[in-house]
């Protein structure tokens, strides 16, 4: 995978959204990103999930937007006021993760867009397969932009990785939380979905997105793994959860039954 590398020139604002303070920064290409900083939040680990969803994502044919990896500079946060966010810039120096910004875009409202059927199926399907805990009517992660629906913010999906050890466990575990999501009810066609996007991953796509994640981002404090083992788990992880599709296909499907 070719991505890009590119250092942020400019801090336009913050994005106060949740607990992690994105921002709008501009970067050496000219253009704006929406920057997630590796200190905040989850750290290393919030970015890993956004760029494996993100990547996942667009690979089975949905609008993500560009990802790139934004170099921030030691320095580039001492001449910000606001010590909240001062204090992030300098815990951020290094890599971190930037999605190309939609200006205009909209949240989507499910009472006002209409998604087809299959589209939501196959997009609960997807979240399944990540365990995406955050594509619910609260926080819907979807954007509406020049009348396309585009996905944003995967930063909260493979949760395993909070608990890397035991990785092989929760590979075939259950996703109960896919009953919360926004899509579930418009999800008719889940096993149609099943059948088309497990033909459309193999392991060699998953590992080449997930060679792509900068090793510095892989090696945690209290992680006894390399890099390289690592990206192995991460991939095995997906590859296995790709293997038991039937069955979140059909643990989505049950819980459809009981929403709708």
């Amino acid at each position: 995978m070719n991505i890009q590398t590119l250092q942020v020139t400019r801090y336009v604002t913050p994005l106060r959204e949740g607990g992690s303070l994105p921002a709008i920064v501009e970067a050496g290409d000219g253009e704006k990103y929406v920057l997630k900083f590796k200190g905040a939040g989850q750290g290393n680990k919030s970015l890993i999930a956004e760029f494996i969803g993100g990547e996942l994502a667009r690979h089975l044919g949905f609008l993500v937007p560009d990802l790139v990896f934004c170099n921030l500079d030691e320095g580039f946060g001492r001449t910000e006021p606001d010590e909240e966010i001062q204090d992030l810039l300098k815990a951020s120096v290094g890599l971190n993760l930037g999605l190309r910004f939609l200006p205009g875009a909209i949240t989507f409202d499910p009472t006002v867009t209409h998604v087809n059927e299959m589209v939501a199926s196959m997009i609960v399907w997807m979240d399944a397969l990540i365990t995406n805990v955050d594509r619910t009517v609260k926080n819907t992660n979807m954007l509406m932009w020049k009348g396309d629906l585009w996905l944003i913010d995967h930063g909260a999906c493979l949760y395993f990785h909070h608990n890397l050890p035991n990785w092989q466990t929760h590979a075939t575990r259950p996703f109960p939380l896919i009953k919360d999501h926004v899509l579930l009810p418009i999800a008719s066609r889940l096993d149609e979905a099943n059948e088309l996007m497990k033909n459309e991953l193999t392991e060699d796509v998953i590992a080449e997105i997930v060679d792509a994640l900068p090793p510095s981002w892989l090696l945690t404090h209290g992680d006894a793994f390399t890099a390289e083992e690592v990206k192995t788990i991460y991939t095995t992880y997906l590859t296995n959860r790709l293997a038991i599709s039937d069955q979140f296909t059909k643990e989505a499907k049950d819980a459809r039954s009981n929403r709708i």
